[in-house]
């Protein structure tokens, strides 16, 4: 990079003594590119945790509020997927279950690319929306909130002892997203952990055995998250610091009515282009999050 920072200083000192288009061009095109290794070298400077470079397993839940709630849940599944692709990273749905009338009760889906939990850990908590609804005759402005979940797929390689008899395992027959074998056999999969009461479910892969593997590895994900945010919170108790945690403590504040705004209320970065937002631009949430806490780190 400092040789390519070079280059570029002397194009433009010669720019500066007489003008050449094609010269500017390639000098911008160098810049560009350094922008974009720019970008990486701090991505892998603030990417150290121990879990960043673990896949991502993201779940999003609607809020109160029906419908409204459920179609921002699959705004923002839209808004991940779309950040997916720009990433060329990809994404697979474990669960997915339509909404009565528009949008989606939930969706589960795995994020593998490089540093993949790393880059998502930050989208977790509650986001908010403001708009003028689109299924209210009255056109009046209604709020809206969605929870975002993420956890690092784990998999096989944690040591975590999972006993059987506490586990109730169903099958069911698929529904939703999931391609042509959803509606054909009953190989969809779900595991209650009966300690902790938590529910995995899987119903994308084409056998009952492997959505069962895949549930089981979200299942092991979760107990392990779930532990280690209990020794995160015991530390806090020691500390004396308390978090609540709830539906008026959003992380994101996407505001379409009456003025448009996308406001990250942890790092107060705003974003006055909300289709660019939406349409899976959120990296400057993602390096405003991470540098923060690089830095409070």
């Amino acid at each position: 990079m400092e040789e390519k920072t070079q280059d570029c200083q002397a194009a433009l000192e010669l720019l500066e003594e007489d003008e050449d288009p094609k010269l500017r061009e390639e000098l911008e095109e160098g810049l560009k590119n350094l922008e974009k290794e720019l970008v990486k070298i701090e991505e892998k400077a603030v990417l150290s945790g121990k879990y960043d470079g673990y896949p991502a397993v993201v779940t999003i839940h609607p809020g109160a509020g029906g419908t409204e709630s459920q179609d921002w849940a699959e705004m923002l599944f839209r808004m991940y997927s779309r950040w997916i692709e720009r990433r060329n990273f990809k994404y697979q749905i474990n669960d997915y279950q339509t909404g009565d009338e528009a949008g989606i009760k939930n969706v589960t889906f795995s994020v593998s690319g490089e540093k993949a939990y790393g880059l998502l850990k930050g989208e977790k908590g509650i986001h908010r929306l403001v708009r003028i609804s689109p299924f209210d005759s009255s056109k009046r402005r209604h709020t809206s909130f969605a929870s975002v979940d993420v956890i690092p797929l784990m998999e096989d390689d944690i040591d975590l002892n999972i006993e059987k008899d506490d586990l109730r395992i169903e099958t069911f027959r698929s529904s939703g997203a999931g391609g042509q074998h959803v509606n054909v056999t009953d190989s969809a999969v779900r595991i209650t952990h009966l300690p902790t009461g938590i529910i995995v479910q899987c119903q994308n892969e084409r056998s009952q055995i492997m959505n069962r593997q895949t549930a089981m590895a979200i299942l092991r994900s979760r107990l392990f998250e779930l532990e280690r945010q209990k020794s995160i919170e015991e530390i806090d108790r020691v500390r004396g610091e308390k978090k609540d945690i709830g539906w008026g403590n959003q992380i994101r504040s996407y505001v379409l009515q009456p003025y448009q705004m996308i406001k990250d209320h942890r790092t107060n970065i705003e974003i006055g282009d909300v289709q660019s937002v939406l349409n899976g631009g959120i990296d400057p949430f993602i390096r405003g999050f991470l540098e923060k806490n690089l830095c409070s780190g």
